[in-house]
């Protein structure tokens, strides 16, 4: 086997390689070059090259979302590894490991001039788990860090940064090790099972007679079914959940702004927890939000092993537990409470249900309908991934197959890494593959095409109104030079001539008819990834959206 000289990159890989990490992502560049050296010729690891290090983090973090285990990301030193930034704060809110391994100049070099050279020891401080600063010699310290940034991102689940000076010469190789590195392990601790002080919170449950559970960014099957079943058969217990937790009962508000935005005051109070109980990650309903930092429950209890942010000021108890032992250990304890307060919200429910049935029936060509009919169309059993802005909203207002797994970069909720992300996710799992995304997502993220690993199975479907549909959707929109240039981007670009350069098949779509058509050929075309660009009435879609709420009531 080829090794690189420098024994520093020995270490480094020789404790990844003892530490499990298997699929390892190299931006090219020549001061990284001993560690691609290292880690391309070793049959342990995979290894993937990926010139736009905005891309390669992104892609890293798709692939770590899916594995569960830590992904490696490598880069030259300079600015290369500012360009990790993204996807290394999305790695951090969405508690997903990622190991930043950057190549930087030895010390004696920094701040005297030296090209491609900055400050890169505690780059990412704000934003990660852990921060190895190695010295350039290896050594049983360095060691010692590269092991713990390496099990504090599988332990913590975040983005860990390791920084590796190297001197010259970089490609120098030898056939033999000349280190053995020192590897230590880290014993997890054994999962809580049982609620502390149980009594007093089964108490507290047993007297609520209006108790909301609020479930955000969630993986597919990891609340039994007994659990659930016995949260929707509760007359006390109403359950929101937004697309991206993956959880689903037919009981359960599956659209949460389709509830409650026509509520006033008056449905407001009637609707006021006096116990929420919230787990899985970021909300994606601001008006959820909105109405809870309001009418704020006597006691928010936050289920998660790691954080519990006070997204609604009201946060009263952190349970560091995984929410299936949580509700294992407290609902059978408990009784149900007489209370109409599922009934009355059910009721309510069935009755928007029916009105947007009735409402999308008749509209007219526009990002909503094209939103129903795309997420009717996806194959089941496969996988979901939706960029963010007016994607992740519309979708949000759609029931999704509960065969279909859905993703969404939330941590941050940035529209920076998405489709980069979304490819990570398909060659990180063996799922069918597509992506919905808007027009400024996916241009702002098109390097993510720079890719030789996309799946040739993988879908892209883009929704092109022109601009950022989002800044329609908000409060304050006027169409002015000014508001169509500074926010909405207003631009009259298209996908066509990226997909010829990047050997995409390429399909397109304008009304309902074509619509169909193209989305059949779509999913029966498998030669070559490929992208459905369809095109919708800018002025319009916010006026059907704003509408849409209106005739709920």
């Amino acid at each position: 086997m080829i090794y690189p000289k420098i024994e520093l990159a020995q270490s480094i890989i020789e404790i990844c390689s003892a530490k499990g990490i298997h699929n390892i992502i190299i931006s090219p560049g020549s001061r990284n070059a001993p560690l691609t050296i290292g880690f391309a010729q070793n049959s342990n690891f995979k290894c993937y090259s990926i010139a736009d290090e905005r891309c390669a983090a992104f892609f890293a973090l798709g692939i770590a979302q899916q594995t569960k285990k830590p992904t490696a990301v490598i880069c030259t030193s300079g600015s290369a590894l500012l360009n990790y930034y993204p996807a290394v704060a999305e790695a951090f809110y969405s508690q997903i490991p990622l190991i930043i391994i950057s190549a930087d100049r030895p010390q004696s070099k920094i701040d005297i001039g030296d090209g491609q050279t900055i400050r890169q020891e505690n780059v990412f401080k704000n934003h990660s788990v852990f921060n190895a600063n190695l010295t350039e010699e290896a050594s049983v310290e360095n060691d010692l860090k590269i092991n713990k940034a390496i099990e504090t991102a599988i332990l913590q689940r975040g983005p860990v940064h390791i920084n590796a000076p190297f001197e010259e010469p970089l490609y120098e190789t030898v056939e033999t090790l000349s280190v053995q590195p020192k590897i230590t392990t880290i014993e997890a601790a054994e999962d809580v099972k049982i609620i502390e002080n149980g009594a007093e919170f089964i108490s507290i449950w047993n007297s609520a007679k209006r108790k909301l559970v609020l479930v955000g960014v969630n993986d597919a099957n990891t609340i039994d079914t007994e659990i659930l079943e016995n949260l929707a058969a509760d007359p006390s217990v109403v359950v929101l959940t937004e697309t991206t937790s993956n959880l689903h009962h037919p009981s359960f508000i599956n659209s949460i702004d389709t509830l409650i935005t026509p509520f006033d005051d008056s449905d407001f109070q009637a609707f006021q927890p006096d116990i929420l109980v919230t787990f899985g990650g970021m909300i994606v309903s601001k008006r959820i939000k909105g109405f809870l930092r309001k009418y704020k429950p006597q006691n928010h209890w936050h289920i998660d092993t790691l954080r519990a942010y006070d997204t609604f000021s009201a946060l009263t108890k952190h349970f560091v537990m995984k929410p299936n032992e949580f509700f294992k250990s407290l609902l059978p304890k408990t009784e149900f409470t007489i209370s109409d307060y599922s009934s009355k919200i059910s009721k309510i429910y069935t009755l928007r249900k029916a009105r947007k049935q009735e409402y999308l029936d008749k509209i007219a060509f526009s990002d909503f309908k094209v939103f129903e009919k795309v997420i009717e169309s996806l194959p089941k059993n496969s996988q979901l991934q939706i960029s963010n802005s007016s994607a992740i909203r519309y979708a949000q207002l759609i029931d999704i197959d509960s065969s279909i797994e859905v993703f969404c970069n939330r941590g941050t909720s940035g529209i920076d890494g998405s489709t980069s992300t979304a490819i990570g996710a398909a060659v990180g799992n063996t799922k069918q593959n597509v992506f919905i995304t808007g027009d400024i997502s996916f241009l702002y993220d098109s390097n993510a095409l720079w890719n030789s690993y996309i799946p040739k199975n993988f879908k892209i479907i883009l929704i092109n109104n022109g601009g950022g549909g989002i800044f329609r959707i908000l409060p304050g929109h006027e169409e002015k030079p000014v508001f169509n240039t500074y926010f909405e981007t207003s631009h009259h670009l298209t996908a066509e001539h990226l997909a010829a350069m990047y050997k995409c098949n390429y399909f397109k779509a304008d009304d309902l008819t074509s619509l169909e058509q193209n989305l059949e050929l779509l999913y029966n075309t498998n030669d070559e990834p490929g992208i459905l660009e369809i095109f919708t009435p800018t002025a319009e879609n916010d006026v059907i959206l704003k509408q849409y709420f209106k005739k709920l009531v």
